[in-house]
């Protein structure tokens, strides 16, 4: 490992499609994992309480929702782009 945030925030290989935005999404839900483990991890631990913790998770599905929109991931369901609209 390089450095702590290596370690701290491992990332996993992309294998869908190559698309920009699909490789943006995939960042954005690993590091949404990944705090929600951390949360979880805190909150079995005794060291966050059950209600913040559910608000911290709440807050990231938020982010990872908005994320979602904004990438429009999704929109076109499974389509690809290869195909031609028949």
């Amino acid at each position: 490992m390089d450095s702590k945030e290596d370690f701290l925030y491992p990332r996993s290989r992309y294998y869908g499609q190559v698309r920009p935005e699909n490789l943006v999404f995939n960042a954005n839900l690993q590091e949404f994992a990944q705090r929600v483990s951390y949360i979880c991890n805190l909150e079995t631990s005794g060291k966050l309480p059950p209600e913040e913790a559910y608000e911290q998770v709440k807050s990231l599905w938020k982010q990872l929702k908005q994320s979602k929109q904004e990438l429009k991931i999704g929109e076109n369901g499974f389509q690809d782009e290869s195909d031609s609209g028949n």
